[in-house]
């Protein structure tokens, strides 16, 4: 099979799945979003208010998703010949920043009613009922999000699932202090804690998301585990003796390579030339992608002769 065309048709399945899971995500979101703010407001609840602003970064960001994923599955071109796949960090960086934003802005309107009570009771049926679903169903969500985000090796499904999870989590403290509100009136302010803790969560979620997507924005490297499976895949190619100087870069769920490989020094420019091929072409498998646990792109390899001098290795070189 041609390794372009599989992976042109592997990237429209990607995204094809990531569409159908973000617009579960959306729709979800679309039907708690009013329920929580129509909610929040009746039972004078910041905390189920702000968890709705929650909800609402949360369809944002599925709208973002939604659009940027055509453009980052699409084909490589003569003014990107990488392609575009490095969107998928920077929408996810995007989607970070809104969470952080969205954080700041509940830890805003709780301080500002901590200054400034109001003299209406907290809490209702409809605001814990509302809450309690969110819980159930962000959970759900989640699960199923990560699951599906590991099946098509998506970063974006990642930080949806991640989303979720933070929704999930941060809708149980509003329970809780809604609740106490409700039966304890003199306990009120818990609510307003309530809130406050939401954020902390948004914000340590979101912080986890932009530094993941700025890793991969400034050539971050796949880490050391998956370059040792890079290496132990390709050593098992006929003719590689060893293998040095590996460097990588995430692009997307995607990787690009350059190594140095050694081969037999006594071997023709030609054999060595065709050791190099066999390389290039092993690890555009499928099942060096299964092995190594990411796609590679593209990669480079040097030859170098073997057994190896120290003039082989370049000067001053920072590779691994």
């Amino acid at each position: 099979m041609d390794y372009k065309l599989y992976m042109h048709r592997r990237e429209r399945e990607r995204a094809e799945g990531i569409k159908r899971v973000t617009r579960v995500g959306l729709l979800v979101n679309l039907l708690l979003i009013p329920a929580k703010l129509w909610s929040g407001y009746e039972g004078n609840s910041r905390a189920v208010v702000a968890d709705g602003v929650h909800s609402i970064s949360d369809f944002a960001a599925n709208l973002v998703v939604l659009i940027g994923v055509r453009y980052w599955t699409a084909p490589p071109s003569e003014d990107h010949p990488y392609g575009y796949r490095r969107l998928e960090a920077l929408i996810s960086f995007c989607m970070g920043a809104l969470l952080v934003l969205a954080g700041i802005g509940i830890v805003y309107d709780a301080a500002v009613q901590m200054f400034n009570p109001s003299t209406r009771p907290v809490g209702g049926t409809a605001a814990l009922l509302v809450t309690l679903c969110s819980v159930v169903s962000k959970e759900v969500l989640y699960r199923w999000t990560a699951a599906k985000g590991k099946e098509l090796k998506s970063d974006i499904l990642a930080v949806g699932a991640a989303e979720h999870r933070a929704d999930a989590l941060s809708s149980i403290p509003v329970l809780v202090t809604v609740a106490v509100a409700m039966w304890f009136p003199s306990l009120a302010e818990l609510e307003l804690l309530g809130a406050a803790l939401v954020a902390l969560l948004v914000v340590r979620a979101a912080v986890d998301i932009c530094r993941q997507a700025v890793h991969t924005l400034l050539d971050g490297n796949a880490g050391p585990e998956v370059n040792m499976r890079i290496k132990d895949f390709t050593l098992g190619v006929a003719g590689v003796k060893d293998i040095h100087n590996l460097r990588s870069r995430l692009v997307g769920q995607g990787l690009i390579l350059d190594m140095h490989v050694s081969v037999d020094g006594a071997v023709s420019l030609q054999q060595a030339h065709e050791t190099a091929h066999r390389v290039e072409e092993a690890l555009y498998t499928p099942e060096a992608a299964e092995y190594i646990g990411r796609e590679i792109m593209d990669a480079l390899v040097h030859i170098d002769p073997w057994p190896q001098t120290s003039d082989d290795v370049p000067a001053g070189y920072a590779g691994g």
